[in-house]
This record gives C-alpha cells, sequence and structure tokens, in this order.
C-alpha cells in the first residue's frame, strides 16, 4: 500500500510540475499567434483542472500514512525556495538601490552624506527581509509545525 501511495505522489508531484512549467512559459514568452488552429475549451481547460485535482488529492494522500516522508521532502523544498527567494529578491534590490546612489552621488557630490545614510539603512531594511526568508527556512527544516 505504501509503495502505491509513494508512486502516486510521484506521478502528481511530476505531473504538478509539467503543469507549471508549462503554464510559466506561457506567461513568459509570447506566443506566435497561430489564426489556422483552434483549440477546443476543453483541451484549453485540461491543464487548470487535472492542477486544481491534484492540489485537491496531494495532501489527503500525504496526511494518510504515519510515515509518509513527502511532507519533511516537501518542507526542505519549501526552505530552498524561501531562502533562495530572499536572497535572489534582496540582492537585486541592493544592487539597484546601491546604482541609484552611486548615480546621485556623481551626479550631486555635495549630499553624499545624505545619500549614504538613505543607502544604509535601506540596505538594513532589504537585509531584514533575506533574515526573516532564513527564519522560515530554519522553521521549516528544524521546527516544522506540520510534523507530529
Amino acid at each position: 500500500m505504501a509503495m502505491v501511495r509513494s508512486m502516486t505522489l510521484t506521478a502528481a508531484a511530476l505531473m504538478m510540475g509539467a503543469i507549471l512549467v508549462a503554464g510559466m512559459t506561457r506567461a513568459f514568452v509570447a506566443a506566435p499567434a497561430a489564426p489556422h488552429v483552434k483549440q477546443t475549451p476543453v483541451v484549453a481547460q485540461l491543464p487548470t483542472a487535472a492542477l486544481s485535482a491534484t492540489a485537491m488529492t496531494i495532501p489527503s494522500i500525504a496526511y494518510a500514512a504515519e510515515d509518509s516522508v513527502w511532507i519533511p521532502a516537501l518542507s526542505a523544498v519549501g526552505a530552498g525556495f524561501a531562502i533562495g527567494l530572499a536572497a535572489i529578491g534582496s540582492g537585486v534590490g541592493q544592487g539597484i538601490a546601491s546604482g541609484r546612489c552611486i548615480d546621485g552621488i556623481s551626479r550631486q557630490p555635495e549630499v553624499a552624506d545624505d545619500l549614504r545614510g538613505v543607502l544604509l539603512l535601506s540596505l538594513a531594511f532589504m537585509e531584514s527581509l533575506t533574515i526573516y526568508g532564513l527564519v522560515i527556512a530554519l522553521v521549516l527544516l528544524f521546527a516544522n509545525p506540520l510534523i507530529k
């Protein structure tokens, strides 16, 4: 029974990942218009329906077993996403802020002290968001509320 449940969860996770990747490619890359090809409404709604059905069934299957490894495994993936996205977002924001501050100082050197103070304060706030991501990742890894 455990093998069937594991295979079901694996298939559902792979299907959901494929649907998400297909949806993301349509969201970021503009598809060329093909007027001669028309999709039926059922085919157009199939990925959404499959994703909804998968999202509805995964929690009940994951909690069905006492020895389930899915919750710790998905918690580790969530922790990786939490710290990764927090670090990427903060790094991009800090780079943009520092670049704009350097541009401002090069245009008006007399306000360099004011700009530097504002820059350091904003960098501290951006870094605090990264620390929040780290805290979420550590909670998911070591003090996971989803595990009994």
